[in-house]
């Protein structure tokens, strides 16, 4: 090799090495599996379902993903397909898990039936949990992966499909339930919102290949420089709309728990689109209720799988903190931080029938201004041996929020009062459990929330007072009939839609 041929090599590996090492860090690979299910053996069979998955996968294609599509899948083929589908993703991927087909959920937690699944009846609810896939199950194995993104896209809320004439169908709506504790770097959405249905068509007279939400939601992924919360919104508004003109309930629900905005298909905005956007008149900016999002995930579970685990309750006073503690426990004592003397938590007026003995009392309290800090809990078992200590994390802005979203679960039917004859609409109870709630969205004489209320900002020492100048109704405008009602919630999460009418 000459000297004019030795420099010529040199330079070209050089700017292969300036070019590589340009590209971004994040430039991973794009993997998906879509799996549509139609032909069922054993309950009733589906219409949509492959074409839904052959159209999801196109899209994907063009939008830079490697694409799985698995059709009419047993439950067999379906595990095959999820072990190539984890095998094709590495550290930093991102992957994309689409379903079209029949779901059903048991006791809270989603499962997606392959075309095997036996026509299972009242009481055999671990049958279908045998036969069918967990649909938590998919998170766990994406996320052992280490992937960057994961997004999941569930076209299976349809109906109970384990309902036979003349036979005691097993416990189910059909909808699915909501995936509310979704780990970080996760996306989800469900064609339908929490035991809603969804529908396959609009009408008879309907001939378009695909389902209501899938022609819907593959539009709106190939729209450029959405992020995925976008496309989400824009799918929920539009599938909702089409359902009304059937007089159906149709709402999808995503559940957000990316880091990161995620762009399918092009990038974010410019800064110059963002600067012209900023200059807007400020009547045309929505007003948000100023709290960002807050991470309220579990703390890892201690290798002992008897390690007490605690529960955190918000009162006037300031923390009750209750420890549940699987053995039988003789005594219970805790101490704040690494360091210091270990406080008895006393004996209720009970006897614990495992034991014969009093039950030590599990709670104990905390200060309203208590700081964040480590909690070191032990207990004596049923032997006289000590157990622990166990480290529990108290974390009092996570708590607070943790606390409060699930009040406001359990009180949805509370969550706004609508009616009577002075035409107002009452929201003292949301203002009450502000501190988890991150947004709020009105919509009135329509399932689609469009305006935002803004709330006061939470009092931390005093969270469920509501202040003095705040106002707590506001006038229904336009002699509105009814309204509708979302949640964001700090935790990254959206509620179900609700609707309260006079």
């Amino acid at each position: 090799m000459n000297a004019t041929m030795r420099r010529l090599v040199v330079t070209m590996g050089v700017l292969m090495s300036v070019t590589l090492s340009a590209l971004p860090a994040w430039a991973e690979k794009r993997v998906a599996l879509v799996v549509g299910n139609d032909n069922y053996r054993n309950v009733a069979k589906l219409q949509k379902a492959v074409n839904d998955a052959r159209a999801m996968g196109e899209v994907l294609k063009k939008l830079g993903f490697e694409v799985m599509v698995a059709e009419n899948q047993s439950r067999q083929a379906f595990s095959q397909a999820l072990l190539a589908f984890e095998t094709a993703l590495d550290k930093g991927d991102t992957a994309f898990f689409f379903f079209a087909g029949h779901g059903f959920e048991i006791t809270g937690q989603n499962y997606l039936l392959p075309t095997d699944i036996p026509a299972a009846t009242a009481g055999q609810e671990e049958l279908v949990r045998d036969s069918a896939v967990l649909a938590d199950r998919i998170v766990d194995r994406l996320q052992n992966r280490g992937v960057r993104s994961a997004i999941l896209v569930f076209d299976a809320c349809r109906n109970n499909p384990f309902e036979r004439s003349g036979v005691r169908a097993l416990n189910g709506s059909g909808g699915l339930a909501p995936m509310t504790q979704l780990p970080e770097g996760v996306f989800s959405i469900f064609s339908a919102g929490p035991r809603q249905t969804a529908l396959d068509r609009l009408s008879n007279n309907d001939t378009d290949p695909n389902s209501v939400f899938t022609r819907t939601f593959i539009k709106e992924l190939q729209e450029p420089s959405l992020n995925l919360v976008q496309i989400a919104q824009r799918t929920r508004r539009t599938v909702s709309e089409l359902a009304e003109t059937v007089k159906h309930r149709q709402v999808p629900v995503y559940f957000d728990q990316m880091v990161d905005d995620v762009f399918l298909n092009g990038q974010a905005p410019s800064k110059a689109d963002t600067v012209q956007a900023s200059t807007l008149p400020t009547a045309q900016l929505p007003k948000v209720a100023a709290l960002p999002p807050v991470n309220t995930s579990p703390l890892p579970t201690p290798d002992n799988p008897n390690a007490p685990i605690a529960s955190f309750s918000r009162h006037n006073g300031g923390w009750t903190v209750v420890f549940s503690i699987a053995d039988p426990a003789l005594g219970i004592s805790w101490r704040k931080g690494d360091s210091g003397d270990f406080r008895e938590t006393g004996f209720m007026d009970t006897l614990d029938p495992r034991t014969r003995k009093r039950l030590p009392n599990p709670s104990i309290q905390l200060n309203a201004d208590e700081p964040a800090t480590t909690l070191q809990v032990r207990y004596i078992d049923a032997t006289g041996e000590m157990q622990g200590p166990f480290p529990i994390r108290f974390d009092p802005e996570a708590a607070l929020v943790r606390d409060q979203r699930k009040i406001l679960d359990m009180t949805a039917s509370n969550w706004l009062e609508f009616g009577g004859s002075n035409g107002l609409l009452y929201y003292t109870h949301l203002i009450s459990y502000r501190c988890a709630i991150r947004e709020v969205k009105l919509g009135f004489d329509t399932s689609v929330p469009d305006q935002v209320l803004k709330l006061p900002p939470c009092n931390q020492r005093d969270p469920m007072a509501v202040p003095s100048n705040a106002p707590i109704y506001m006038k229904v405008p336009g002699g509105a009939r009814s309204v509708s009602v979302e949640l964001q919630f700090r935790d990254g999460s959206v509620s179900e839609i609700r609707t309260f009418r006079k």
